[in-house]
């Protein structure tokens, strides 16, 4: 039933009865879809000082009734404007103009702040001389014409030894045989995949991992079959399961601060997975990315089963994701070569100037020194986030530079995501790690993207403050 034009509702205050009426005429002007309208409408004037923060906005009812549109155009307004972040609701209180909160840049305009898992990077200008200092070295005292010419596969004599050096803080029984130097992590594991299993055949994973390895398998048609996990890592009993019925062809895990969930494998949960995978002869692909940051490290699985496992690292999560040299130790020479057959198929080669580069931090100490300053840096923003989320859920581990932020009911992941983006802060919804098809009700916030500690401690403000005001059905505010 149409409402009276004497309803105490429709009673707006003389300055939002002007205001609607100027959104009247633009609305009566335009083509554009009146509910985006509106929400552009509440952009403008919010921008311009017209609405202020915390400013009651009319009723759906009320609103609808002075613009001559349905009730369903405002409602679906109102729900564009909390997408938004424009407008906040509450049950029996209405519906009001957010208050203002600060926007960021995204970082080289690249949608990287807070959704990339970039290492921070350090406020530390002499170590970033030290760096200009050893790369001029280097370019200086280099054959320039010979870095950049084709080479054999797997890196020049210098860079595996720089490979073996670095290796062997992890696995100090590693050889040179058996160490290819290769172009990121992520060809690694893509040469790996495509090496152990056809399309149509199974690899198992965690049931939240490392979004690329779901893009490599897509790509080649692998199946992934997921393993839940607990406080200690995935499944063994779920692991064995798969090995007695399905003959998966691999196990993969990224055993050191989970990318997203921030778990590492405990020692007793890597002994059963490896014993598991020997006993089955399951190939295991252990992508230890974040190996170096822990103070305390776990045994890794080449360690457990070196016969099986292709121990994979790299550089990109301390010294910089721009830095493209990743290190592989391989189970036996044979397979090593194997695997350069298959990652030079696709990648050619590493480069030889940014493994120039690598291997001279790594000798000459630079690498260890970025990366003391990484870790130090990553546990100065773990002590932020828990200031600033300290209301909230989330796990993370004080040497990593991301974590995972359980969401209440009140939120959906997609809206939450959504809403952050539009004020410049990107965090990445849990679906894009799922492989078991249950999304849990998180995101990965990665405090690597803002620049500076000021910036990440701003936009964790902003994310505490979004978390305080969930959205609620505009039908309540009525």
């Amino acid at each position: 039933m149409r409402a009276q034009k004497n309803d105490p509702q429709l009673q707006l205050s003389p300055q939002l009865r002007k205001l609607t009426q100027h959104w009247l005429r633009r609305l009566s002007s335009s083509d554009q879809p009146a509910y985006l309208m509106i929400a552009d409408l509440i952009a403008e004037d919010v921008q311009s000082g017209r609405l202020s923060a915390r400013e009651k906005l009319p009723t759906l009812r009320a609103l609808s009734e002075r613009l001559q549109l349905d009730y369903t155009t405002v409602a679906r307004a109102y729900t564009e404007a909390r997408k938004r972040g424009l407008i906040d609701s509450r049950p029996g209180m209405g519906s009001f103009i957010r208050s203002s909160s600060p926007s960021f840049q995204l970082r080289g305009g690249s949608s990287a702040e807070m959704t990339m898992n970039l290492p921070p990077e350090p406020d530390h200008p002499a170590l970033l001389q030290r760096m200009h200092d050893s790369a001029s070295r280097l370019m200086a005292q280099s054959n320039l014409y010979n870095l950049m010419r084709y080479q054999d596969f797997g890196g020049l004599k210098e860079d595996k030894d720089a490979a073996v050096q670095w290796l062997r803080q992890r696995l100090p029984e590693c050889q040179a045989e058996r160490v290819m130097v290769c172009p990121g992590i992520h060809s690694a594991l893509a040469a790996l995949v495509s090496q152990l299993a056809r399309p149509g055949e199974l690899i198992c994973v965690e049931s939240l991992t490392y979004p690329g390895m779901k893009a490599i398998a897509s790509q080649l048609g692998v199946q992934l079959h997921a393993l839940s996990l607990d406080s200690e890592g995935p499944s063994a009993a779920e692991f064995e399961i798969a090995c007695k019925t399905l003959q998966p062809k691999a196990l993969y895990c990224n055993p050191t601060l989970l990318n997203p969930t921030t778990m590492t494998i405990s020692r007793r949960r890597r002994e059963a997975l490896a014993d598991i995978a020997l006993r089955y002869s399951v190939p295991i692909i252990e992508d230890d990315a974040y190996a170096m940051l822990p103070r305390q490290m776990q045994p890794t699985m080449a360690s457990l089963a070196p016969g099986l496992t292709y121990y994979v690292t790299g550089l990109s999560k301390f010294l910089g994701a721009g830095l493209r040299t990743g290190y592989v130790l391989a189970p036996s020479e044979r397979q090593m070569q194997r695997l350069a057959g298959a990652l030079r198929a696709t990648t050619v080669m590493a480069s030889p100037l940014t493994n120039a580069i690598a291997s001279q931090w790594v000798a000459d100490g630079t690498a260890h020194a970025m990366l003391d300053a990484v870790r130090e840096e990553s546990i100065a923003r773990q002590v932020l986030a828990r200031h600033h989320l300290k209301d909230f859920s989330f796990e993370s581990q004080d040497e990593g530079f991301h974590l995972w932020l359980n969401l209440s009911q009140a939120w959906s992941v997609t809206e939450f995501a959504s809403l952050l983006r539009s004020k410049g802060v990107g965090v990445v919804a849990s679906a894009a790690f799922c492989t078991d098809g249950d999304p849990p009700n998180a995101v990965r916030i990665s405090l690597g993207g803002p620049q500076s500690r000021t910036e990440c401690a701003g936009a964790l403000a902003l994310i505490a403050e979004t978390l305080k005001y969930p959205r609620h059905p505009e039908a309540s505010a009525i």
